[in-house]
């Protein structure tokens, strides 16, 4: 990821959106339509930084994949990458790019699966609370807010970092997507989806500031 283009990001020569990743393997990578557009609202509201009104939908072998400084992967289902999506997948990493990756509930085995081909000698830890990526723009003290229960486990933001930055960053146990959706759809309380928003913009804060 070029430095010039976050540079036009911050100082609005470009308007900043998030590229959805469209994975194989029969997992909803499509779900919580209304979740981006959402947080991209409340990142231009909020923040002087300029954004698209929604997303853009991403295949990993789409040579414009490069153009995003922030790639969302989501779903209820199975991930799988081809050999050459795992390689492109490293290759956008190593020169920038960050991933987050943000468990809907049903995931988890097999993005940790995928993850470990792109990244076979890094492993995934879990975040220490005074991570930056929980103070860039609102303060988390106590790490990754919860917004939905799934098996009544803690919420864990989990990170692989690559040359000394965290590269990927995995919400689990949290579902920060549904926090983003319509009020009506989940029907979250407005502290939960509060706490979601506010989470949502300190990465993309911190995604363009480190």
């Amino acid at each position: 990821m070029t430095s010039l283009l976050i540079l036009l990001i911050l100082i609005n020569q470009y308007d900043f959106t998030i590229g959805r990743v469209q994975y194989g393997g029969g997992g909803d990578w499509y779900s919580n339509p209304s979740s981006l557009p959402n947080l991209l609202k409340a990142v231009n509201e909020r923040t002087t930084i300029r954004t698209a009104p929604r997303e853009e939908n991403i295949a990993i072998t789409d040579p414009k994949l490069f153009q995003f400084p922030y790639l969302y992967l989501n779903g209820h289902g199975n991930i799988k990458f081809t050999d050459e999506e795992t390689k492109i997948l490293r290759q956008y990493i190593a020169s920038g790019g960050f991933l987050h990756a943000d468990d809907n509930y049903g995931m988890d085995t097999s993005f940790r699966r995928e993850i470990k081909k792109v990244f076979p000698d890094s492993p995934m830890i879990e975040l220490p609370f005074d991570h930056d990526i929980y103070h860039s723009f609102y303060d988390f003290p106590n790490g990754l807010p919860k917004i939905h229960e799934h098996d009544n486990n803690p919420a864990q933001g989990l990170g692989i970092f690559f040359d000394g930055r965290l590269a990927v960053f995995y919400t689990y146990e949290c579902d920060l997507g549904d926090g983003w959706e319509d009020p009506t759809v989940h029907n979250d309380p407005l502290e939960k989806r509060e706490d979601a928003l506010k989470m949502g913009i300190n990465i993309i804060i911190y995604v363009l500031t480190h």
